[in-house]
């Protein structure tokens, strides 16, 4: 089985990748299209030339090296996916063969986590509306996507975590609750930018707090991203 799993930035995506990496049937990858994003977009990031180094640039690479043997003749393959890496110019046949899960942070909680690492986040840097595009796409081939909520798997772990695997046709492995602290030989060579607090834990932080309060540019982010959010939770699983 191959797993993609689609998020924005700073939407638990690290610490999910860290959970199925537990497993001993799963290898993993992390933002397989990072540096072709980079590459074709010319956007500036942290560690832009180190992160466009790391990887192939060209789509197709990426695309077969996704859709081929898993890494290390692993049972199963969970690639970690930024939607707003998926530009219009990159293709999205490919995600036939893979079974597609989309996970959900509220975006005032996205919002907040990722200006504190890199100013003035656009709507296209944080990926809402990339994602409602992605899922549109898949549903359109026929395939049924998973929805899950990064507040609800915080929440209580263990149930959602369960949920998913049943979802995905998975037996539970209860590895998925924890991992080792210090971070992942899959990790990008961005982690050391993006990934301090999740390379501090061994397990799923516990419950999050109130919404965040932003004001200004912030505020008016979150108004604009909240559409794609609000329609993403309405196709959450059960």
């Amino acid at each position: 089985m191959k797993i993609a799993m689609w998020s924005g930035p700073r939407n638990l995506s690290t610490a999910m990748m860290y959970s199925f990496a537990s497993r001993r049937d799963f290898a993993v990858v992390d933002e397989p299209f990072y540096a072709m994003y980079l590459h074709r977009t010319g956007i500036t990031h942290p560690m832009r030339d180190d992160i466009i180094a790391s990887q192939p640039t060209e789509a197709q690479v990426v695309i077969d090296a996704l859709t081929g043997s898993n890494p290390d003749e692993s049972l199963h393959f969970y690639q970690k996916h930024m939607t707003q890496h998926m530009i219009e110019s990159v293709p999205l046949d490919w995600l036939s063969q893979v079974k597609n899960v989309f996970l959900l942070r509220h975006p005032a909680r996205v919002i907040a986590s990722y200006a504190a690492k890199r100013e003035s986040p656009t709507l296209d840097d944080i990926g809402f509306t990339q994602q409602v595009r992605l899922f549109d796409h898949v549903r359109k081939m026929g395939q049924t996507p998973v929805v899950i909520d990064s507040h609800d798997i915080r929440a209580a772990p263990e149930p959602a975590l369960r949920q998913l695997c049943d979802d995905l046709g998975l037996d539970w492995d209860p590895a998925m609750l924890h991992w080792s602290k210090g971070g992942h030989p899959s990790d990008g060579v961005w982690a050391s930018h993006w990934y301090g607090a999740v390379h501090g834990s061994t397990g799923f932080a516990g419950p999050e707090g109130p919404l965040p309060q932003l004001s200004g540019a912030l505020a008016e982010l979150c108004d604009a991203a909240l559409p794609a959010y609000d329609r993403m939770v309405a196709r959450k699983s059960a």
